[in-house]
């Protein structure tokens, strides 16, 4: 089937032409992002239609929100672009979260080309970053993780179960960041990111052996994970 008879497609093309002419002095560039973008259902946000709306200043345009239209739920996100690309040339503890959005992308409304330079920005970016950068970024990702499965275990003990459960689900999602980091590989989404890295079923000593083993890897990197309160004061 023709990705473009998709239902959601002739929504999110309904939305982009309303964009374009209440708002033609503000929207340079409509896209769309997440499972649409990926011709499929697969995971991907709280909405069926993901956009991204890209104006020329700042908290111009319409704003950022969510909303059914015909039944299909929309999730418009609006950025100022030049905020936009500075955000695609930071490599950041989130990057294998968020570099789809760069990267994969269809343009419903794109007349300057936009969107091939936001996506070139990004990989020029990925090109020029070292190791460090990379090893800095899972190990800020790293500590969030391994927070989360520390407190996931607390909680299993006082049998919070939802909120433990939660608080694994938590670790699991930022060890599968980790990985993508020292890997260099993004992913779609979060059930991506967990599917992927054999993480999504894992308990919570299975998530604690691969956090250990994180450890190892970052510190054999040149930087352990453990320290002291000069090694926190200096950075």
């Amino acid at each position: 089937m023709d990705p473009y008879d998709d239902p959601r497609w002739r929504v999110a093309e309904r939305v982009a032409a309303a964009l374009t002419r209440r708002f033609p002095a503000d929207v340079l560039a409509v896209a769309v992002h997440g499972p649409l973008a990926h011709a499929d259902d697969d995971g991907g946000g709280t909405g069926e239609v993901g956009l991204l709306v890209a104006t020329y200043r700042p908290d111009s345009g319409p704003r950022s929100t969510s909303r059914r239209v015909d039944g299909v739920l929309v999730e418009l996100t609006v950025t100022g672009s030049e905020e936009y690309v500075r955000k695609a040339r930071t490599l950041s503890p989130r990057w294998p979260l968020t570099a789809d959005r760069y990267v994969t992308t269809r343009p419903l409304h794109d007349p300057t080309g936009w969107l091939p330079k936001l996506r070139d920005e990004h990989l020029a970016r990925l090109a020029r970053a070292r190791p460090a950068e990379f090893s800095a970024a899972a190990r800020q990702a790293w500590y969030r993780g391994s927070a989360a499965h520390a407190r996931a275990a607390r909680l299993a003990e006082w049998y919070e179960t939802d909120q433990a459960l939660l608080m694994l689900a938590e670790a699991r999602l930022a060890a599968a960041t980790v990985s993508g980091l020292l890997s260099r590989t993004y992913f779609r989404d979060a059930g991506d990111a967990v599917r992927r890295t054999g993480l999504a079923g894992a308990d919570m000593t299975e998530v604690g052996a691969v956090l250990q083993r994180q450890a190892g890897e970052l510190t054999a990197r040149g930087r352990p994970v453990d320290g002291t309160v000069d090694d926190l004061l200096d950075g």
